[in-house]
């Protein structure tokens, strides 16, 4: 028994110091950035360049959040309540994003876009290459199977019993989802439309690779730190990182939250 509990000890401690080893690792790149990028961040705020990269960002990112979530919610519902007899080959297909680096996801977006189809779309008044509908295109190449695979664990997880109860009181496949689904799993959507309007933030890839990056046109906060880094002014590209850092360490705390009241509630149930 003795043995045993110092084995079960040792093991802890090495968990611990593997723990604490990580966050101290974490925690001084993020300091580093911050002791870089303090001094320079009101000029950052107040330069009219590194505003329009700014609202170029949240910009881009809310509607290519707001379209990911409108198409993974369907998607995600089709994979785990229908037959469809495809499903498993959408699954493999809809994941291969997930595998692909951003340059080539970039790269397909563009041969897509050079064709005849973007010709088209540019004389209908949607250019996309080298304009900002570009950089929500990008966003959502990179993120929408990101967001799917979410959709579908967050609906996984909600009783199946609880909608065919409903099914045999005559509620509809619709009514169902509206009335039992969506609420039951609404916080895990929440989550997952944070965490995408995230990584849509810091999109560079396939955004670089699809428009370019040009000042006060198609210029985002990573896209502001490359042009910076890439004519030596560090300072400013530390202050745009720490701008950028900020409201991603906000939407972590939202997360955070969420999944802290979750867990606290699933408690309670039990």
């Amino acid at each position: 028994m003795k043995i045993k509990r110092r084995n079960v000890h040792f093991f802890k401690v090495i968990c611990y110091f593997i723990t604490i080893l990580v966050t101290l690792f974490i925690g001084a790149v993020i300091l580093s950035i911050l002791i870089k990028g303090l001094p320079t961040l009101k000029t950052a705020l107040l330069n009219e360049e590194t505003q329009f990269s700014i609202k170029m960002s949240l910009y881009t990112s809310s509607i290519s959040t707001l379209i990911c979530i409108a198409v993974s919610i369907p998607v995600a519902y089709t994979i785990t309540r229908t037959d469809f007899f495809l499903n498993k080959i959408c699954c493999l297909i809809i994941g291969l994003p997930l595998v692909l680096p951003y340059l080539v996801l970039g790269l397909c977006l563009l041969i897509v876009f050079s064709s005849p189809l973007g010709k088209m779309l540019k004389e209908m008044g949607f250019p996309v290459v080298f304009n900002k509908n570009g950089i929500i295109m990008a966003h959502i190449i990179v993120n929408l199977p990101f967001c799917i695979n979410l959709m579908i664990t967050a609906f996984s997880q909600v009783n199946k019993r609880l909608e065919f109860i409903a099914g045999t009181l005559g509620a509809s496949s619709f009514r169902q989802f509206i009335t039992i689904t969506l609420p039951i799993a609404k916080k895990s959507i929440l989550s997952t439309m944070i965490l995408t309007w995230s990584r849509a933030l810091g999109e560079f890839g396939a955004t670089l690779m699809l428009v370019g990056c040009t000042r006060m046109k198609t210029e985002t906060l990573p896209t502001n730190i490359y042009l910076n880094i890439s004519v030596g002014n560090n300072d400013m590209a530390m202050a745009s990182a720490i701008i950028l850092l900020m409201i991603s360490t906000v939407m972590h705390g939202l997360i955070f939250l969420l999944n802290h009241n979750r867990v606290a509630y699933n408690r309670m149930e039990v």
